[in-house]
C-alpha cells in the first residue's frame, strides 16, 4: 500500500501537466488545486480501500488523462445548459422561455458596456430606468402607462400594497390561485397588507356577490385569471367587463391578474381563447399584471400596465426599488417588445410562440430526421420509432390543452438500460438532456428542440451509454 503512495505525483506536477489544456489552464488556480487535490485523495481513498491494487493503474500519464476529466466534470459551472426533449414550451423548471438572439445580444450589450440605464440622454440628467419600455408597453396594450418589476408576484404584491393597503380586496373564492413554489394568493395579499374578502362558491360568482361585498372599507376588486386550472361543469363566472361595471359604480378600481398573460391570440392555432392583455386593457381593468417569461417569450419580469394615475401611485411606491427590473432584464424585455410590433414575424422569431405554434406536419419531419440519427448512434441498443404523441405549453398557460405532436420512441432491446435508467443517465451528460418516459420507453419531443440540437441529441445518448 505504501508504495502505490508513493506512485502518486505530487498536486503541482498534476497542475504543470494541465497546463497544457487551455480550457482548463483559464481556471482560477485555487479551483484548480481543489479539483486536483480531490482527485488524489480520491486515489488515496481506493488504495485503502483495497479498490486499487494495481502499479500500472497509477502510470503518470494515465492519470494526468483521467485528472484532466475528473477536474472537467468538477469545475463545470453548477449553472448551465440543459437540453430540453420534454415537449413542455415554458418549462417552469428549465428556465421557462427562450430569449430571442435580439434580447440576447441586447441583454450583452448592457453588460459590456455602460449604459443609458437612468440617464436622460436628451436632458443630460438623471432618467427613469422605466421609460425604456413604457412607450411600446402602452403601444403594443392600449393602456394609458407602464411599470415593470422583477416577476409577476412582485407586480401583484406591489399593486395591492400600493392601491389596497389596510383595506378589503374582494376576490372570487375560485380564484384563490396557487402558483409555482406554492405561492398562493391570499398569501401575497396578506404580506401586501390587504385584506381578502372572498365572494361566491368555489365553482360559481355572480355579480351581486361582488355588489353585496362591496363596503366602505372596500379598496379594489380583484380578478385572477386561472391560467394553471380549470373548474368545468355547473360553473359561473364573472366577465372583466362586468366586474369593471361593478367598479365603476362603487368608484373601485379593477385589478386583473393575468398570470402567464399574453400579447398573441391563439385561437388561430387551434387553442382555446385566452384573454389578452389588449383584451383586459380594452375591457377597463384598471391594473393588468402578468409576466414576461412565459408566454409572451421575454426575460423574467413582472410587468403592470393600466390607468396613468394608478401606475403613477404603483410606481412611487418605496417598495418599488427593492423588486425592481435589472439593466439585462430590462435590455431583453425592450428587444423582446419590439418584435411584436410586426405580430406576424413575432410568431416564427420569438422561441416561445414558434414552439407554441409549430405545425404538427414540420414537427413529424423533424421527428423523422431525429429518429433515422438514431438509428445510426443506437443501432442493436434500442428500438428507435416515431409515434403520435402530445406536447405542453406548460408555465401554466392552457392547462387543459394538448399540442399534438410525433415523439422519437426509445424501447431498449436486450441489454440496454431500462428507459428510467436512461433518463438518469442522461442528467450526468454535458448537456444534460431532459426526457420523459411512457410505456417501456423513453420519448423525446422534438417540439422544444432546436434543429441545430439533433445531433447533439445523438451525441449526449452516446455519452450514457458510455460510447
Amino acid at each position: 500500500m505504501q508504495n502505490l503512495f508513493r506512485l502518486l505525483p505530487p498536486v503541482d506536477a498534476v497542475l504543470a501537466a494541465l497546463d497544457s489544456d487551455p480550457s482548463l489552464a483559464a481556471l482560477p488556480r485555487a479551483m484548480l488545486r481543489d479539483a486536483v487535490t480531490g482527485f488524489l485523495d480520491g486515489l488515496r481513498d481506493d488504495i485503502r480501500a483495497g479498490r486499487l491494487t494495481d502499479p500500472v493503474q497509477l502510470d503518470h500519464a494515465l492519470l494526468f488523462a483521467q485528472c484532466a476529466r475528473s477536474v472537467a466534470t468538477a469545475t463545470r459551472p453548477h449553472f448551465r445548459r440543459v437540453v430540453n426533449a420534454t415537449g413542455v414550451v415554458v418549462h417552469t423548471n428549465l428556465g421557462r422561455s427562450l430569449l430571442t438572439p435580439e434580447a440576447a445580444a441586447a441583454a450583452a450589450e448592457a453588460c459590456l458596456h455602460y449604459s443609458n440605464l437612468e440617464f436622460d440622454l436628451t436632458t443630460g440628467e438623471r432618467g427613469s430606468r422605466y421609460s425604456h419600455v413604457v412607450d411600446i408597453l402602452r403601444t403594443l396594450t392600449g393602456a394609458e402607462d407602464a411599470l415593470v418589476v422583477n416577476n409577476n408576484a412582485a407586480a401583484v404584491l406591489i399593486t395591492l400594497e400600493t392601491l389596497a393597503k389596510g383595506r378589503e380586496v374582494v376576490v372570487s373564492r375560485g380564484q384563490l390561485v396557487e402558483i409555482g413554489g406554492s405561492f398562493r394568493i391570499p398569501e401575497i395579499m396578506a404580506k401586501s397588507g390587504a385584506i381578502l374578502r372572498e365572494v361566491g362558491a368555489t365553482n360559481r360568482t355572480h355579480p351581486r356577490d361582488y355588489e353585496n361585498a362591496v363596503t366602505p372599507e372596500t379598496a379594489a376588486l380583484l380578478k385572477v385569471h386561472t391560467s394553471n386550472y380549470r373548474i368545468v361543469g355547473f360553473t359561473k363566472e364573472v366577465s372583466l367587463a362586468e366586474l369593471v361595471a361593478i367598479g365603476r359604480r362603487h368608484s373601485l378600481p379593477v385589478i386583473e391578474d393575468l398570470g402567464s398573460g399574453n400579447l398573441t391570440d391563439f385561437t388561430s392555432c387551434g387553442l382555446p381563447g385566452e384573454p389578452t392583455v389588449q383584451q383586459a386593457v380594452a375591457d377597463g381593468a384598471d391594473v393588468v399584471t402578468f409576466s414576461g417569461d412565459k408566454v409572451l417569450g421575454g426575460p423574467q419580469a413582472g410587468i403592470i400596465v393600466g390607468r396613468a394615475e394608478c401606475i403613477a401611485a404603483i410606481r412611487k411606491n418605496p417598495l418599488n426599488r427593492a423588486i425592481r427590473i435589472d439593466k439585462m432584464t430590462l435590455a431583453a424585455l425592450e428587444a423582446t417588445l419590439r418584435l411584436y410590433r410586426d405580430p406576424e414575424r413575432a410568431r416564427t422569431v420569438i422561441p416561445t410562440l414558434a414552439m407554441i405554434t409549430a405545425a404538427p406536419d414540420a414537427l413529424a419531419k423533424k421527428a423523422r430526421k431525429l429518429a433515422a440519427i438514431l438509428k445510426k448512434s443506437l443501432a442493436g441498443r434500442y428500438a428507435v420509432a416515431t409515434i403520435p404523441g402530445a406536447s405542453r405549453v406548460g408555465g401554466g398557460a392552457f392547462p387543459e390543452r394538448d399540442l399534438p405532436t410525433t415523439l422519437v420512441a426509445l424501447s431498449p432491446l436486450a441489454g440496454a438500460p431500462s428507459p428510467d435508467a436512461l433518463r438518469a443517465r442522461l442528467l450526468a451528460t454535458d448537456p444534460p438532456l431532459v426526457a420523459r418516459t411512457q410505456d417501456d420507453a423513453l420519448l423525446l419531443d422534438p417540439r422544444t428542440l432546436a434543429d441545430d440540437e439533433l445531433k447533439l441529441v445523438a451525441a449526449v445518448l452516446g455519452q450514457a451509454l458510455g460510447e
